[in-house]
C-alpha cells in the first residue's frame, strides 16, 4: 500500500474545510484536503454570508470577488397578519444588519458553490488541490504520549480510498488531522465524540427559484408570519430567491426518520411553493422555470462533547455543530472554525507556539456553539410562533420579533463574538481602550497614512498572513520630550519581540508594527520620520488619528476605541483578527507584552 506524509489532512471540502485548507496552503504548511463526493456543489445548499465573515475573507484578499459575485441584503421587511383579514401586510421595514461596528452592513447571498470556488481558486495559487472520491476507511491515533505530545511526530495513520479506481488504497501519515465533513461526520464518529443537544419537531422546505409577484420585498430579507404558517424570502444571485417554508402540520412534515434526516418522500418542489403561496396571500406568487434546488429538513440543535482527540486531530463546522440555518449562521460558524484554527495549528507546525496553544480552539469555538444554539432556539421558536391575532392571543408579537431581531444583532452579524480571557486573550488594561473590547475582533476604524495622506482602513493593515500585529497607540507627540520617551520605549519593544524572532534582527517575519500617531503628528518637523525607526519599519506603517484631505474620512479613532491621547496605548491583534491584549504605553506596559507573549510563543533559544 501507497504511504505518503503531510502535516495536516482535511477530510471534508465544504466551506470549512476549504477554509481550513486555504489559509494552512497560505501558511506555507504542507496539506492535503480530500473530499467524497466528484464534484463540486453546484447548486443549493447554504446562501448566506455575515458582516464578520466578509471581513475574514477581506483579510485573505477575497471579498472583492465576493462583493462582485454575491447579492447585498441591506433590508429587512416584516410581514403579519392583517387585523381586517384577507392574509398578510406589510407592518414594518427595518435595517438587516442592526451592529453599529460592522464594516460591511448587510449580509451577502450567494449559493455555496460560488463561495466554495472563491476559496478553492485562492488554495490553488497556493498549490493545493481537492482530491475528490476520496474517503477515509480507518483512523488510528499513536497510544505513546511522548508522540502525541511531539508536535514534530506523525501521530495520526489515516488510510484512505479511492472510489473512483478500484482497489485504490493509501495510508498517510500526518502530524494533524481537521474533520470537515458534516453533520453526519465519519471523522467524529470514529473519535467516538457524541453531539449535546437534541432534534426538534419543527421541519421545513427550502426552494430556490425565481419568482413573478406582485409582493413588493423579494429584493429584501422578508418574513412572512400568516395564521396558516410562516415562510422567510432571501434575495439571491442573478435575480433568485431562497424561500424557507414552515411544514409543521402538512403532510410533509409527519414522516421524520431517526437521527435527524427527514423522509422526502412526501415532498416535491411544487407541494413547497403551494405552502408557500398559501402562506404569502394576498399577493399573487408564481414561479418563473424550474426550481433550482430544494429540500426539506428538520431542525436540529447540538453541539458536540469535544472538538478533538488529545489535540491531534479536529473536527470543524457542521461536524460539531448543528442549528437551524433560518439566521444564516452555519456557513458563517463554520469558517469561523477554520480560521481560528488555522493560524494556531501553523504556529505549532512552525515550532513557534507549543502544542497547548491548541487547547484554545476548543474553549474559544465550543463556547461559541453552545452560544449560538442558546440564540438558535430562541429564533428558531419564534419561526415556528403563531403570530398574535385577535383569536390567538398567546401568539408572538411583532414587537417580541423585531426585539429579539435587533438585540441579537450583534451576535448574528458574528461582529459581537467574543473569547473569554485565557493565554491568547488578556483583559487586565481593557480600560486603557474602554471601546476596544479584548477577545472581539479588531473594530473598524479608519486612520490617514501619514507619509501620503491615504485613508486606510486599520483592519486591512491586518491581513490574515498569521504575523501578530502590534498597535502603537503613540498618543500626542507633539514635544522633544515625548519623542524620546518613544524612543526609550520602542527599543524596549524592538528588544522583546527580537527574542522571539526566528531570523536575527527581523521580528517582521512574526510581527507587524503599525504606529498610530495622534493629529499633532503631522505638525512635528519630519512628520512620520520623526518618530523612532523602530516604529517605521516601513513608511506605511505609520498612521495618523485625523480627517484625511477631504475631511470625510478619519478622526476620533482614539475617542472611538476609548484610548486617552495623553497617556497611549498598545493593542496586540491576534492572526485572527482578535484583540489579544491591551497593555500601557510605558516600560511596566512592554514587561506586561513580554509576559502575555511567553503565555503562548516559544522564544527563539528554546527551540531545538
Amino acid at each position: 500500500m501507497k504511504e505518503t506524509y503531510v502535516d495536516v489532512l482535511i477530510i471534508g471540502a465544504g466551506p470549512a474545510g476549504l477554509m481550513a485548507a486555504n489559509a494552512l496552503a497560505r501558511a506555507g504548511t504542507k496539506v492535503r484536503i480530500v473530499e467524497k463526493r466528484a464534484t463540486a456543489v453546484d447548486a443549493g445548499h447554504a446562501d448566506g454570508i455575515q458582516p464578520r465573515t466578509i471581513e475574514i475573507f477581506q483579510s485573505y484578499g477575497l471579498a472583492e470577488r465576493l462583493l462582485r459575485e454575491g447579492n447585498q441584503m441591506h433590508m429587512a421587511a416584516f410581514y403579519n397578519p392583517d387585523p381586517n383579514g384577507g392574509g398578510v401586510k406589510l407592518t414594518q421595514r427595518v435595517p438587516d444588519i442592526t451592529a453599529p461596528s460592522a464594516r460591511y452592513p448587510f449580509e451577502i447571498t450567494l449559493h455555496q458553490g460560488h463561495i466554495e470556488r472563491i476559496l478553492l481558486d485562492s488554495m490553488e495559487q497556493s498549490g493545493v488541490k481537492v482530491e475528490r472520491s476520496t474517503v477515509p476507511t480507518s483512523i488510528l491515533l499513536a497510544d505513546d504520549e511522548s508522540t502525541v505530545a511531539d508536535p514534530a511526530s506523525y501521530a495520526v495513520k489515516v488510510v484512505l480510498q479511492r472510489l473512483d479506481v478500484e482497489d485504490t488504497f493509501e495510508t498517510v501519515h500526518t502530524k494533524f488531522v481537521i474533520g470537515a465533513d458534516g453533520a453526519h461526520s465519519w471523522v467524529r464518529r470514529s473519535l467516538g465524540i457524541s453531539m449535546e443537544g437534541e432534534q426538534t419537531d419543527s421541519v421545513w422546505g427550502v426552494i430556490d427559484v425565481r419568482l413573478d409577484t406582485d409582493f413588493p420585498d423579494t429584493r429584501a430579507k422578508s418574513i412572512v408570519n400568516s395564521t396558516t404558517g410562516t415562510c422567510f424570502l432571501i434575495p439571491r444571485e442573478d435575480d433568485k430567491d431562497r424561500i424557507y417554508i414552515q411544514l409543521d402540520g402538512t403532510n410533509m412534515a409527519v414522516s421524520t426518520a431517526s437521527k435527524g434526516r427527514v423522509d422526502k418522500t412526501a415532498a416535491s418542489p411544487e407541494k413547497l411553493f403551494a405552502v408557500a403561496q398559501e402562506i404569502m396571500k394576498p399577493f399573487r406568487v408564481e414561479q418563473i422555470g424550474e426550481c433550482e434546488w430544494w429540500t426539506v429538513y428538520s431542525v436540529g440543535q447540538r453541539v458536540a462533547s469535544s472538538y478533538s482527540a488529545r489535540e491531534r486531530v479536529f473536527i470543524v463546522g457542521d461536524a460539531c455543530h448543528t442549528h437551524s440555518p433560518k439566521a444564516g449562521q452555519g456557513m458563517n460558524a463554520s469558517m469561523g472554525d477554520s480560521h481560528n484554527l488555522a493560524w494556531k495549528l501553523a504556529y505549532v507546525l512552525r515550532g513557534w507556539a507549543g502544542i497547548s496553544l491548541l487547547n484554545t480552539y476548543e474553549s474559544e469555538r465550543r463556547k461559541f456553539a453552545q452560544d449560538l444554539i442558546a440564540f438558535d432556539k430562541i429564533w428558531a421558536k419564534l419561526f415556528t410562533g403563531k403570530p398574535r391575532t385577535e383569536e390567538n392571543q398567546d401568539g408572538v408579537t411583532h414587537e417580541e420579533f423585531l426585539r429579539h431581531f435587533q438585540t441579537f444583532g450583534g451576535f448574528s452579524s458574528n461582529v459581537g463574538i467574543h473569547y473569554q480571557p485565557s493565554a491568547i486573550t488578556n483583559t487586565q488594561y481593557q480600560h486603557l481602550a474602554r471601546h476596544l473590547p479584548i477577545g472581539q475582533r479588531m473594530v473598524p476604524q479608519v486612520f490617514i497614512r501619514a507619509a501620503d495622506g491615504r485613508p486606510i482602513e486599520i483592519q486591512d493593515m491586518l491581513p490574515s498572513d498569521t504575523r501578530l500585529g502590534i498597535l502603537v497607540f503613540t498618543g500626542d507627540v507633539a514635544t522633544p520630550k515625548d519623542l524620546n520617551r518613544l524612543e526609550d520605549l520602542s527599543d524596549k519593544l524592538h528588544n522583546i519581540l527580537a527574542g522571539f524572532s526566528r531570523k536575527a534582527g527581523q521580528w517582521s517575519e512574526a510581527f507587524r508594527v503599525i504606529s498610530i500617531a495622534g493629529p499633532s503628528l503631522r505638525k512635528v518637523g519630519g512628520a512620520h520620520l520623526a518618530l523612532p525607526s523602530q516604529l517605521r519599519s516601513h513608511w506605511s506603517s505609520v498612521l495618523v488619528d485625523d480627517a484625511g484631505t477631504t475631511g470625510k474620512q478619519g478622526g476620533d479613532g482614539y475617542t472611538n476605541y476609548g484610548i486617552d491621547p495623553s497617556a497611549g496605548a498598545v493593542v496586540l491583534v491576534r492572526p485572527d483578527g482578535h484583540v489579544g491584549t491591551v497593555s500601557p504605553l510605558s516600560e511596566d506596559g512592554v514587561k506586561q507584552l513580554e509576559a502575555y507573549l511567553n503565555g503562548f510563543l516559544n522564544p527563539v533559544q528554546s527551540q531545538s
